[in-house]
C-alpha cells in the first residue's frame, strides 16, 4: 500500500474536512474520497464516522491513524538518512506563484551559476498556508510567499523581503478612469479573483469589508487559479483584477493592460523568505538565500 493514502487520511482528521485535507495536499476533494474508501475496503472497515455534524475516527479508525503516524515518520526518516548518504546535494523550495513566475527564473539562473556541481532541487508552488506547513513539517527547506499580517511559525524563522505592491487591471477599452478609479466603478465589471487562501485575495477582501462591501458588489466574480489565465481573460475585456503591479508591467508597457488604484485601499502585501534554521545554515541553502536577496536588491535599483 503507497503511504499517500495513509498521508491523506491523517489529514483529513487534521484538517478536520475532506475539502480540508484536499487544499492541504492540492489534490480534489473526490481524490481524498477514494483514498479514504480505499483504506477502508482495505481494512474492511468503516475508519471516519461521518454522521454527525464533525468528522470523528471510529475505534478501526483511530488504530490505523496511530499506526499510520509511525509509518509515516519512519518513511520521513528513512528518506532523510538516505538523502544524507547521496553524493548530490538537495535543496527543496516552496513558492506562491507571483514569485515563481516573476523572480524565480531569475534566482535559479544566479544560483545554478554559483553553484555549479550537481544539486537535485525540487520546487513547487502551493498557497501561503500549504507552503508555511511544509517548511513545519520539513518538507522543504524553505518557502518564499506573499501574505497578509505577521507570521508566527514555532520551528521556523522568518527573513522579510520587500512588500509586494497590488493593482487593480483593465483592459484599455474598458475606459476605465486612471490612474485613480472608485470602487463603484470597478463594480459595473466582472472581477476575477482568486482563491480563497491566496494572499491577493486576502487583501483585497479586506480593503472591500473596509468600504463596506464584499465580492458579492461586483457585477459578477470569477474564480481562477492561474495567473497567466487571470492576464489574459483582463486582456480580452472579460473582467477586472487584483494582481501583483510586478507581474503586469510588461503588458502595462505594451498598452494590453492599464493599472487602476482606488483611494484609500491598502496596496500592499508583505513578503518573506520562511527556512528551516537548520537547513538554512547549510552551505546550498545560505547560497540560495544569498540569490534570493541579490534578486530583489537588483529589483529595487531599478
Amino acid at each position: 500500500m503507497e503511504s499517500i493514502y495513509l498521508k491523506t487520511l491523517c489529514s483529513v482528521l487534521d484538517t478536520g474536512s475532506f475539502s480540508g485535507a484536499a487544499k492541504e495536499l492540492n489534490i480534489t476533494q473526490s481524490a481524498v474520497s477514494q483514498r479514504v474508501k480505499f483504506l477502508e475496503e482495505h481494512f474492511d472497515a468503516t475508519l471516519i464516522d461521518r454522521s454527525g455534524g464533525k468528522l470523528t475516527l471510529t475505534e478501526a479508525g483511530e488504530i490505523v491513524v496511530k499506526k499510520a503516524l509511525q509509518i509515516l515518520a519512519i518513511e520521513k526518516e528513512l528518506a532523510d538518512e538516505l538523502l544524507s548518504r547521496g553524493s548530490k546535494s538537495r535543496l527543496s523550495l516552496c513558492c506562491t506563484p507571483t514569485f515563481g513566475i516573476v523572480y524565480l527564473p531569475r534566482v535559479l539562473n544566479l544560483f545554478f551559476m554559483a553553484n555549479t556541481s550537481d544539486v537535485d532541487f525540487k520546487f513547487i508552488i502551493l498557497s501561503p498556508a500549504q507552503a508555511l506547513k511544509g517548511v513545519a513539517e520539513h518538507d522543504f527547506d524553505m518557502a518564499v510567499i506573499e501574505h497578509c499580517g505577521a507570521l508566527h511559525l514555532a520551528g521556523a524563522s522568518v527573513l522579510r523581503l520587500p512588500d509586494d505592491e497590488m493593482t487593480f487591471i483593465a483592459s484599455p477599452e474598458l475606459r476605465l478612469s486612471a490612474p485613480d478609479v472608485t470602487l463603484e466603478e470597478l463594480q459595473h465589471h466582472r472581477i476575477i479573483a482568486r482563491r480563497e487562501g491566496c494572499s491577493s485575495r486576502c487583501l483585497l477582501v479586506e480593503n472591500l469589508t473596509q468600504f463596506g462591501t464584499g465580492l458579492g458588489g461586483f457585477r459578477s466574480v470569477t474564480i481562477y487559479d492561474d495567473l497567466y489565465l487571470t492576464l489574459q481573460s483582463v486582456v480580452s475585456k472579460r473582467g477586472t483584477a487584483f494582481v501583483s503591479r510586478s507581474l503586469v508591467k510588461d503588458y502595462v508597457r505594451r498598452g494590453e493592460i492599464t493599472e487602476h488604484r482606488v483611494p484609500g485601499f491598502r496596496n500592499f502585501r508583505s513578503r518573506s523568505l520562511v527556512f528551516n534554521p537548520e537547513r538554512i545554515a547549510t552551505p546550498l541553502a545560505a547560497s540560495f538565500k544569498d540569490c534570493v536577496l541579490n534578486v530583489f536588491d537588483h529589483h529595487s535599483a531599478l
